[in-house]
């Protein structure tokens, strides 16, 4: 099997396990009185369901652009780790193409990118990138194609069905196995505990300071024991 079928075929459970929170998201700014190109334009524009939905949910609260954006940003931190991540396996590949990773690089692409490329060691550079294109078709068309769709049927959604609910769910699903080292477990749990104690904080801020703390805990662990993340 080719790698773009391999990516093709690992990205297509993702598709699916998409549905509902795509689906909420465009049915949010729609029910908030959006018109359907914004709510779609923001899905093509960010790919980031996390991040999407905090800054819906922080535009809804009445919250200033600039504490949008800082909290959006600080969701969206963890991207930059997985580009980090990426980088020796596809550091050499054309910048065009780079580019194009970097746009489809979310939770569910790194995820089975990084276990791919443990798996397949010996891939060169276009398989690893043919790969990280599979898995990013079913996963990537499909958010826009579920975001117009949840926009154009707007509040028709019941309210009281918890959706949104997938997407921390499918986040830790995701996340959690790759927690094998002491400093990420350590990251990981203060970053949680942070959040709840200070969801009181305004606009959402605590998300802010939680992500500070989670980064701090997880560098002084490595420090002290020595142990790489």
């Amino acid at each position: 099997m080719t790698p773009l079928r391999q990516g093709l075929r690992d990205g297509l459970p993702f598709a699916i396990a998409l549905v509902p929170f795509g689906l909420l998201f465009g049915a949010g700014p729609a029910a908030a009185g959006l018109p359907v190109l914004p709510a779609t334009s923001f899905s093509v524009a960010v790919i980031a369901g996390a991040s999407q939905f905090t800054a819906l949910a922080l535009m809804k609260d009445g919250a200033p652009a600039l504490i949008v954006l800082a909290t959006a940003l600080a969701v969206n931190l963890r991207m930059a780790m997985y580009s980090a991540a990426l980088a020796p396996h596809l550091g050499t590949a054309p910048l065009w193409q780079r580019a194009l990773a970097a746009y489809g690089l979310v939770d569910a692409t790194f995820a089975c990118a990084d276990a791919a490329f443990r798996r397949h060691a010996a891939w060169s550079v276009p398989d690893r990138m043919a790969y990280l294109g599979g898995v990013a078709i079913p996963v990537c068309l499909p958010w826009f194609a579920l975001t117009i769709l949840g926009a154009l049927v707007g509040a028709g959604l019941p309210a009281a069905l918890p959706l949104d609910m997938a997407v921390p769910l499918c986040f830790i699903a995701m996340v959690a196995p790759g927690l094998r080292t002491l400093p990420q477990a350590v990251a990981a749990l203060t970053s949680v505990a942070g959040a709840l104690l200070l969801a009181f904080m305004p606009y959402g801020t605590g998300l802010l300071v939680a992500a500070l703390l989670a980064i701090l805990a997880g560098a002084e662990t490595e420090r002290r024991w020595g142990r790489p993340a």
